[in-house]
Parts: C-alpha cells; sequence; structure tokens
C-alpha cells in the first residue's frame, strides 16, 4: 500500500485551528503554527530584513559617518544601530595587534549617524544593525566592518562658522534653501583637473571618499528645508547623499545629464513637504519635441551653427511641486538647473535659459496657476550677463551683446521675454566659484518676489577663509563652489 500521507492542519496564534474555507490572505497570519505530521513550523509573514548594509570606505573623526541602509518590510528609521570600535592592540608587537584584531568595544551610540571622537583615530569600526517594521517586529541582524581605520579630519572647514546660523531647521512659516555645485567627481579626478585647474589642492582632497566626508557634515549642518545641488555623480547619490540626508530627514530626486554620468539633485524635508509631481526636461530635446517651444525653435533654425551648439548639449532642467505638510495651500515650484559653461558660451545659456522659463511657465501657471518659483542653480553667467539681466528684468533686447558673444558667425538675435518677477535672494556675492584662474559670482537662488521675501541670507565665508589654501577645493572645501544659503518666507 502507499505510505499514509502525513496530517496537515494549520492553527491560529491563539490555538485554533484554522477551517480550509478560509483565504490564503487570511488564514496565514503571523504566529500562526502549520503542523505537518509531527513536525511544527512557526509562520512568519514578510518578516523585516536587510538587504544592503554599507559603511562608506573612508572614515574622518569629527564627520558623520552614515551607513546605506536598504531593506525590506523594514525602513532605517525602525531599525536599531549599535556601534562598536576596534579594541586598542595591548603593548607593541603585531602578534598583539592581531590577537586583539577580533575584539570589539562597543560605544555608547545607537543611533543611525554615527560621528567618531578624535580618540577613534587609527581603529575600525563595526556597526550590528537589527531590521524592524515600527510595528515591534524586528528580523535577524547583520553586521559590517569599515573597510579601514578612523582617520583624523582637517580640524577647521569653511563651513563651520556659517553652521553657527543654521544649527535649527526653521519655522513653518520659512524655508531656508540651499544651492551647490558639489563639483563631480568626474571632473575632479582628471588630469587635467589635478594638474592644471586645481593644482594647488592636495591629491587626497580631491578623492571622492574624502570630499563626501565633508558634503555630507556640511549638508547635514545647513538644516535646510530645500537642497539644489548640481554636479551630482549618479553613484553619488545613490551610495552616499540620498543616504545621508534620508537620515537627517530629507527625501531625494535625481535627474542624470545623458552623456555626462552627473545631473541634478533636488533634497526636501518630509516633515514639511511632499512631492506633488515632477517636470524634468532635457533642453534640447524639449526644444525640439515639444509644441511650448515651437516658436522659439523655429528662430534658432535660422542660426544652423547656433542651433547646433544648443541640440549638442545634455543639459537639463530639474522642476518638482511641492506642497507644505501643515497648509497644503502653500505649494512651491523648485526649479534646478546647470547651464552650459564655456566663457564665450552667453548666448547658447541664453537659449537654454528662455527654454527654462517657459518651462516653468508651463508648470508655475498652467499646471498650478500662481504657485510661487524658487529657481536655484549654477547658471554659468556672472551679474553683467544677458542671463542673469533676463532672469532679474523679464526680457532681452535683441541687440544685447551676449547674443555675439562668440563672434559675429555665431550671432543669434532675438529678443525674449517670461511673466515672473524674480529676485537674487542672495544679492550678487564677489564670487560663488573661486578657482586658480578665475573667481566669479555663478550661482544664484532666484525667488518670486510677489510670493516670497528674504528672512536672512547666510554669509559667506571671508576671503581670507577661502584663500587659506590658495583657492577651491582644498582640504577644507569640498568644491570649487561655495554654497548659497537663505532662509526665505511667504508674504
Amino acid at each position: 500500500g502507499e505510505a499514509a500521507m502525513p496530517a496537515v492542519r494549520l492553527f491560529s496564534r491563539d490555538g485554533a485551528a484554522v477551517a480550509e474555507e478560509v483565504p490564503n490572505a487570511a488564514a496565514w497570519q503571523d504566529g500562526a503554527v502549520l503542523h505537518i505530521g509531527d513536525a511544527r513550523y512557526r509562520v512568519e509573514r514578510n518578516p523585516p530584513a536587510l538587504t544592503e548594509l554599507r559603511l562608506p570606505r573612508s572614515l574622518l573623526a569629527g564627520f558623520p559617518v552614515c551607513p546605506k541602509v536598504s531593506a525590506e518590510f523594514a525602513a532605517p528609521q525602525h531599525c536599531l544601530f549599535r556601534w562598536f570600535r576596534e579594541q586598542r592592540p595591548a603593548g607593541g608587537g603585531d602578534e598583539a595587534g592581531e590577537a586583539a584584531g577580533e575584539a570589539w568595544v562597543e560605544t555608547a551610540a545607537a543611533e543611525r549617524v554615527f560621528t567618531p571622537s578624535n580618540a577613534l583615530v587609527g581603529l575600525r569600526l563595526k556597526l550590528r544593525c537589527t531590521p524592524g517594521d515600527g510595528d515591534r517586529r524586528y528580523g535577524p541582524a547583520r553586521e559590517v566592518e569599515s573597510s579601514g581605520p578612523v582617520e583624523a579630519g582637517p580640524g577647521a572647514c569653511t563651513f563651520d562658522a556659517r553652521h553657527l546660523y543654521t544649527k535649527k531647521v526653521c519655522g513653518h512659516g520659512s524655508v531656508r534653501a540651499v544651492s551647490y555645485n558639489i563639483l563631480a567627481d568626474t571632473y575632479a579626478q582628471t588630469e587635467f583637473s589635478r594638474t592644471v585647474l586645481y593644482p594647488y589642492c592636495a591629491p587626497y582632497a580631491l578623492e571622492i571618499d574624502y570630499r563626501q566626508n565633508l558634503l555630507k557634515k556640511e549638508l547635514a549642518g545647513y538644516s535646510a528645508d530645500l537642497i539644489c545641488l548640481q554636479e551630482v555623480d549618479k553613484s553619488v547619490f545613490v551610495d552616499s547623499l540620498a543616504p545621508a540626508l534620508d537620515a537627517f530627514g530629507l527625501e531625494g530626486l535625481f535627474r542624470i545629464k545623458e552623456k555626462q554620468h552627473e545631473g541634478l539633485a533636488t533634497f526636501y524635508r518630509r516633515d514639511k513637504f511632499s512631492l506633488l509631481s515632477q517636470h524634468d526636461i532635457a533642453f534640447s530635446e524639449a526644444l525640439l519635441s515639444e509644441p511650448l517651444h515651437k516658436e522659439l525653435c523655429e528662430q534658432l533654425a535660422k542660426y544652423p551653427l547656433v542651433q547646433e551648439k544648443v541640440l549638442q548639449r545634455s543639459s537639463v532642467l530639474q522642476v518638482s511641486v511641492l506642497q507644505s505638510t501643515t497648509d497644503p495651500s502653500r505649494k512651491l515650484c523648485v526649479a534646478n538647473t546647470h547651464l552650459y559653461w564655456h566663457p564665450k558660451g552667453g548666448n547658447i545659456r541664453l537659449i537654454q535659459i528662455a527654454v527654462a522659463m517657459s518651462h516653468i511657465k508651463h508648470v508655475a501657471c498652467d499646471l498650478y496657476p500662481s504657485v510661487p518659483v524658487i529657481f536655484c542653480g549654477d547658471f554659468n553667467s556672472t551679474p553683467s550677463s544677458g542671463t542673469y539681466s533676463f532672469i532679474s528684468s523679464g526680457g532681452i533686447a535683441e541687440d544685447h551683446e551676449d547674443w555675439v558673444s562668440n563672434g559675429e558667425e555665431e550671432r543669434c538675435s532675438m529678443s525674449l521675454s517670461h511673466p515672473f518677477k524674480l529676485l537674487s535672494a542672495c544679492g550678487e556675492p564677489a564670487y560663488t566659484n573661486y578657482v586658480g584662474g578665475f573667481h566669479g559670482c555663478l550661482d544664484y537662488i532666484f525667488i518670486d518676489r510677489n510670493a516670497l521675501e528674504v528672512e536672512q541670507v547666510i554669509p559667506l565665508p571671508s576671503h581670507e577663509e577661502i584663500t587659506t589654501h590658495q583657492a577651491l577645493p582644498s582640504v577644507s572645501h569640498p568644491s570649487d563652489h561655495i554654497a548659497l544659503i537663505c532662509d526665505l518666507k511667504w508674504k
């Protein structure tokens, strides 16, 4: 005869048998017990589990260590974190070090972000993380050890004094905005950058792991509600900035420049704003395909040389519409861009900004009528440029000298206008970019002067601080640009 099938029964948490006709979704509850013959199996539904736990490669004393935590059925804010440091080797000799290498001492820190003290220089760190779902359910813990020891930090940084103004998040009636070109690794680490652009910068200070330490501390210390970044490497966003700023309460959006492996990032404070919609574009693509730009496109077609240059650029515009969590009637249209860089490319930038303004008008006038605009970015344009004048005044004439910025054969004259009343919230600093061969004001936070006003501008570092190590970047400043920070309030 055949072997008898073992009896299969399912019992709920409180020991009652579950009837066969109960649907699966209801039958398989947490804590239920499955009996198969004499065997007993405890049912666990979607237990919290870590899928990734990583520490940054470089650890500096005095700088926050933000692990990358990815989990299923769990959230980083509900996980438990325990930090350990290596035992100091007792006495000399390599043997002592070898033996002690396995001994870890728990630190008092039990937060997601850990800032090692100077006492930990020379020691490696270990993190034990237990995933949780906020419902008092926890999954199996995982551990990760740092690849190297904590190293000494650079001492004073250019942003330390600025943090004195930004210790706390500003109130719900105000918005602290930051715009910052953070210098993409893709450009910082080229032979040209090391030898020609930034020869004054110590090579280790140009490395991405080192600069990331400074950046995360700098950005976290601004307690911002909105952060618009330019020159963000995709991997820096995914592995470093998004996890770090997430731990400080900010949600991030990323838009890549197709050809360059770097792009734009916009972060917003989760408990102040929710994201209503995104309207990102690539200038060249929008110009060709969107009916919105038909007229500009036809004008540009008369100037094939310029048209080709404009269409070759991979510059993008990131546009996000946010809504206040405390007052849903308050919405913001936040735009972020990085315009073409060439000193003689004023005409190209004018076309790019014309496309940007039309697109922002579409979002802030048509889709969300009369939403206030905040437009941040590296505009690669000084206050004396046509681009700055166009944004600030609302128009530009066809005889403006910037139409011939690259010589007569690349002239492309047209008159342009936009309906906004925009103001540079941080004014016109002497410079926002300071490298060996150039310094000038290229970065701005433009605000809708009808709806918003400036509460305070966080002072830029002093000229003395910027030039301590000749120019930027340096061991105490992670980029060749300087962050702009201002507090805005609704009128």
